[in-house]
């Protein structure tokens, strides 16, 4: 929105902040939520001059997930875009992002470990984790560069493991859903003496609801925990495997209420393979001065898709090696509180696309992408980033803290292929050249800085407001700086720079527990592509809005749970000189009004739920035509739990309980309307034995 008109429009109602359960909103404080990714160690809310969400454990499995967009859609600000199978898109205080560099605005992790290495990022990562077993899945809304640096300049998504068991703790779960869904999942925990051990396995097959749709996954994780006096060793790893046949885009006006269109798949050759390894260990020690805490990893992942949205179809191939260590000292002296740190990570990363067949479209379109290799590059990156935060208590209600960040990340980039835009073989397209260029082997620096800024101020025992102002950052992805298009020889990009200054009010009173947040930032340098496939720095976006979540609980039974969110993301200044006026328009896919509610009944060996999500509308193209206009969605989702007994316990979901049209995600592409059709009502039934 244009600052020489600020007026936001506010909904007119707001209560609300973290999701936690029912029972916790009737019994303790809302500031008493205990969290660890805010500080990369666990703390209370209260500490935390900062927007996080957590989805806990007990709301994960009574949602049993499909797809990490169900967990996340009671997340205010937060809405996870999905596409076919496991594949999504990220939107948290932003439109859905999406392009080659998009996925670096969010940082996601497992346990506090990336799931991709700086530069390397993928937008359907989330697939990535175990979601399918968390303990908890914390979300930070707004800036976290600072203690996460790049990949966090809208905010960060954790998702924590189950901990190990202190008793024996073994489980195997069954579910069975329409399209041939089926998911296994078993655990089992204990801890002997000074060691403690959990092993997860979760397994799912799904027909598809569309043709040719299917898929197939696995996920292991292992987990070790050694405890000694002032010392811990926290051992983990997590191994995921994907086989997905994908569904494409169907394409026409309105083409998701369409009964013969809903089922189409017009990409039935089209898949993704994706394999993915972890593995931690997170070293932990007392000291007379400070805790110390040092974390070594490795992370691999391999991918292989036929990427359908493009002319002619081409194979991609992507993987990644890293090896990283994230060290940290923290210490408390008086009213004084601090943390230091460093991390440091090496990373190969290689890419390939090959296309195997004529492209389809005009002899122009077909000319200049050419059957054989259009890209074969690895790059090397090397990257170091010391951070510290200080906390001082003012008094007895006011704490203020100082957080800063450097970040020195270097490319070292080799063009295995011609350089240039000629054929694989050398040989010059007609008609200008070919589509894809390849620079010649370089290298390329960044540096980038942030500074966070938080204040929190006790309005009483169970209420607080709380002021955080702080930039951000990320620099290019090697997608935009290595994988060129047209007469771009070289990408002269610079890192995106975001401004963020936020407001909040958040407490609990008697059954209420209640937040509201105000935010806004600014972002520059902004990476986009323009119409001639030449990847430039330089626009600028604007983000506002207020966000509102909590709950009441009427009664030990009956609880109501809401979270909200009424935002603008607009164009600002001339994103691409020579091109439309955008300047104050709304980014496309960017709905102004999200959010959830669910009302909850539990017994002591009952709970059922009845969920609400309403999806504003939101413009498909940049120029914000009306017609080009998705009209949003109302849903409503039912799930039951009982346990039987000590050991049996089963339940049903119900999805889109009304049945209606909509869409997953509706945008326009080469001047025409698709969309990924939201599957009509669906039951699962689900089983499980505790032994």
């Amino acid at each position: 929105m244009r600052s020489a008109n600020p007026r936001l429009k506010l909904l007119a109602v707001g209560i609300i902040v973290v999701n936690a359960s029912s029972a916790a909103l009737a019994q303790q404080s809302v500031l008493e939520t205990v969290v660890v990714s805010a500080d990369r160690q666990q703390s209370q809310l209260r500490d935390v001059p900062a927007s996080i969400s957590v989805v806990g454990g007990d709301d994960l499995n009574n949602i049993r997930a499909t797809h990490v967009s169900e967990d996340l859609a009671r997340v205010p600000g937060t809405w996870i875009s999905r596409g076919n199978g496991q594949e999504s898109l990220t939107a948290i205080r932003s439109p859905v992002l999406s392009g080659a560099g998009s996925c670096g605005a969010f940082q996601m992790a497992q346990d506090g470990i990336p799931l991709r290495a700086v530069g390397f990022c993928n937008v359907n990562e989330m697939f990535e984790a175990n979601t399918e077993q968390a303990g908890a899945i914390e979300v930070i809304r707004g800036p976290g560069s600072v203690l996460y640096g790049a990949n966090a300049i809208h905010g960060a998504i954790n998702v924590l493991s189950t901990p190990v068991s202190a008793t024996g703790d073994t489980s195997v779960a069954y579910e069975l859903g329409p399209h041939n869904y089926n998911r296994v999942r078993g655990t089992t925990s204990n801890t002997v003496g000074a060691n403690g051990y959990r092993v997860s396995f979760n397994g799912t097959s799904d027909g598809g609801y569309k043709n040719d749709s299917g898929l197939d996954q696995q996920k292991l994780a292992l987990q070790h925990v050694y405890t000694a006096a002032n010392f811990k060793v926290s051992n983990s790893f997590n191994f995921t495997n994907l086989n997905q046949e994908t569904a494409g885009f169907i394409t026409g006006h309105d083409a998701y209420k369409d009964e013969n269109l809903k089922r189409v798949n017009p990409n039935p050759e089209s898949f993704r393979d994706a394999k993915s390894y972890r593995l931690s260990s997170r070293i932990e020690w007392q000291t007379d001065f400070a805790n110390v805490s040092i974390t070594p990893y490795f992370r691999k992942t391999d991918m292989i898709f036929l990427q359908h949205f493009l002319p002619g179809t081409p194979l991609e191939e992507n993987g990644q090696r890293s090896f990283g260590l994230m060290s940290m000292l923290s210490g408390k002296n008086n009213n004084f509180s601090w943390q230091a740190g460093v991390d440091a990570e090496t990373t190969t990363g290689y890419l390939r696309e090959t296309q195997k067949a004529a492209a389809v479209g005009s002899a122009a379109i077909v000319a200049t992408i050419p059957i054989g290799k259009h890209y074969d590059y690895q790059v090397d990156a090397n990257l170091i980033s010391p951070f510290a935060q200080l906390k001082y208590r003012l008094g007895d209600k006011d704490e203020l803290s100082l957080g800063v960040r450097f970040e020195n990340l270097k490319y070292e980039y080799d063009n295995n292929m011609i350089d240039g835009r000629t054929k694989d073989n050398g040989v010059p397209c007609t008609n200008g050249g070919c589509r894809f260029n390849r620079p010649a082997d370089r290298s390329d620096s960044f540096h980038n800085s942030s500074v966070q800024l938080g204040w929190i101020h006790d309005l009483t025992a169970s209420s607080q407001f709380y002021a955080n102002i702080s930039n951000a950052f990320r620099a290019p992805d090697t997608n935009e700086i290595y994988r060129l298009q047209g007469t771009q020889n070289v990408a002269d990009l610079g890192s995106e720079k975001a401004r963020s200054a936020e407001v909040g009010l958040r407490g609990s009173l008697n059954k209420l527990g209640y937040g509201v947040v105000v935010f806004h930032m600014r972002k520059k340098n902004v990476i986009i592509q323009d119409s001639n496939r030449i990847n430039i720095s330089g626009a600028e976006t604007e983000h506002q809005g207020i966000e509102i979540n909590g709950g009441y609980a009427f009664t030990d039974a009956w609880s109501f749970l809401l979270a909200m969110t009424n935002a603008r993301h607009t164009y600002q200044g001339n994103v691409n000189p020579g091109t439309l006026k955008l300047e104050g328009l709304d980014i496309d896919t960017a709905p102004r009004v999200m959010g959830s509610a669910q009302l909850r009944w539990k017994s002591a060996n009952r709970n059922a739920e009845l969920e609400w999500v309403h999806m504003g509308a939101y413009y498909t193209d940049e120029t914000n035509t009306p017609a080009a206009r998705y009209p949003g969605h109302e849903l409503l989702n039912l799930r039951y739990q009982v346990d039987v007994n000590a050991h049996w316990n089963y339940g049903v979901n119900i999805t889109n309980l009304l049945d209606r049209d909509y869409a997953e995600r509706a945008d326009i592409a080469f001047g025409v309307e698709r969309y990924f059709v939201g599957e009509p009502r669906s039951v699962y039934f689900n089983a499980g034995y505790r032994f």
